[in-house]
């Protein structure tokens, strides 16, 4: 699939950038090019020592920001495949930072789209989160904005054949700014701070995420934005998994922050399907393809009227023997109890 292509990651300095080379290197060895696209220097400089120039000649680094449309198209040049990974992530920065985010999340989709088109690239995945279904904080409402430019992106390409879609997934394990971490380094002061005691959140590991983005660059229409079926956690469970011997202290809800979180609401269902391993949540509006287009194309189904994927009324669960073995496969391999 991208093999011969030319393939640039916004935000490629990023844990999903960075697993994103990895599995495109192991996968696609014929890939003609990687552009590792970011703001930050030290970062690019550290992946250049991981893969350097003699052995993984295909890799190129420019610096260069999502609100700069024009160094976009000089970096769009030739590319056959954009991954749009660069954002303002931090619920509680973007709520102080608003104008900020805005700039990066907003009006930097809106230049990817627009270097997208004028450099005549052929697939555009934009990267989402659970926080834009329903938003109540800025991050969430930046991202579904976001995600709403990318899917109305396919009714301004015209003649060309480029297509735009969105993948949405919820708490990425090992992340950067994530719990799993963070509870891991507050172990040694015997006490973790819980913001509340009810909360739970989606579960998925950097690679399934990884897949995921692959899975869209290989099957979409343009417009979709696929949900994955992934289990939920209870954050009372992951501090049991992570640190038993600690004591918890509640210290409240963050700004911006939900007790659950949503990746397809009761309204959503109306115009989503189910792909099987996947959920996908069709464009409001279409001017290339219908229902019946995206069913056909898919071999998938219509999902039932008021279904909604919640993380605290899900089906699939982890739980603390579990959260145990992911901590250890995917974010510390030392990691004991």
């Amino acid at each position: 699939m991208l093999n011969n292509k030319t393939v640039l990651i916004t935000g490629g300095t990023g844990s999903f950038g960075q697993k994103f080379i990895a599995t495109i290197l192991n996968r696609y060895p014929d890939v003609k090019k990687i552009i590792i696209y970011s703001r930050d220097e030290l970062k690019q400089s550290v992946i250049k020592q991981q893969y350097p120039s003699y052995d993984y000649p295909q890799l190129r680094f420019y610096i260069g920001d999502v609100r700069d449309r024009l160094r976009l198209i000089q970096a769009c040049e030739g590319v056959d495949v954009i991954i749009h990974a660069a954002a303002i992530k931090q619920v509680d920065t973007a709520e102080y930072n608003p104008t900020e985010c805005i700039r990066t999340n907003v009006d930097g989709a809106e230049n990817v789209i627009h270097a997208a088109l004028a450099c005549n690239v052929k697939d555009v995945v934009a990267l989402s989160t659970d926080k834009a279904c329903a938003p109540i904080n800025l991050y969430g409402a930046t991202k579904l904005t976001s995600d709403k430019l990318f899917a109305a992106a396919n009714n301004i390409r015209g003649s060309r054949k480029i297509r735009f879609s969105i993948v949405r997934y919820g708490n990425v394990m090992g992340s950067r700014g994530s719990v799993i971490p963070f509870f891991l380094e507050k172990r040694i002061e015997g006490v973790l701070p819980i913001t509340h005691e009810a909360m739970t959140r989606f579960n998925i590991s950097l690679q399934d995420g990884v897949n995921l983005v692959m899975f869209a660059i290989g099957h979409h229409l343009g417009g979709e934005i696929f949900v994955p079926k992934i289990p939920s956690y209870k954050i009372m469970d992951v501090a049991m998994a992570v640190a038993p011997q600690c004591t918890t202290r509640i210290v409240g809800i963050r700004p911006g922050e939900k007790l659950h979180e949503e990746m397809i609401t009761e309204t959503d269902s109306l115009n989503s399907i189910d792909l099987g391993k996947y959920y996908a949540i069709l464009p409001s509006v279409s001017t290339s393809y219908t229902m019946d287009d995206f069913l056909k194309h898919h071999n998938a189904i219509p999902l039932a009227f008021g279904f909604k994927y919640n993380s605290g009324t899900n089906t699939e669960w982890e739980t603390v023997e579990s959260l145990r073995k992911l901590v250890k496969q995917h974010v510390d391999p030392n990691f004991q109890v």
